[in-house]
């Protein structure tokens, strides 16, 4: 499976918080998977940790490249995207990850079901 962590997914499963599935702790620990982290992901938990929306682990970018995750631009083709998309949801974060995972071809782990509305398979 090829996969992209949606922001709690990672934020949870770098806590070891009771919060992450079982499904997502077994896909993110099977070696066989190939899971990315957007730069998306980090721009939102800076952002919303400077606006004290919550808190924010301490190097969340050398606890993504020491997890293993593949680490994921957004470029100028996942706008592409973005821009084609319906509105089934507001949240700008959401909606640009969505885009990477078409464009991509990654499914997105994510326990926010308001994705499914979306052309992307939600894991």
């Amino acid at each position: 499976m090829r996969g992209l962590l949606d922001t709690h997914v990672l934020l949870w499963w770098l806590a070891d918080d009771k919060n992450l599935s079982v499904t997502h702790r077994a896909v993110i620990a099977d070696p066989d998977n190939e899971l990315f982290v957007s730069a998306i992901v980090v721009a939102e938990v800076a952002i919303k940790a400077s606006l004290g929306k919550l808190q924010a682990p301490a190097g969340l970018d050398e606890a993504v490249r020491e997890s293993g995750f593949g680490e994921l631009p957004f470029t100028a083709a996942h706008a592409e995207v973005l821009r084609e998309l319906p509105w089934h949801h507001r949240d700008p974060f959401d909606r640009m990850l969505v885009a990477q995972a078409i464009a991509e071809r990654l499914d997105l782990l994510t326990a926010d079901g308001r994705l499914h509305a979306y052309p992307v398979r939600c894991v």
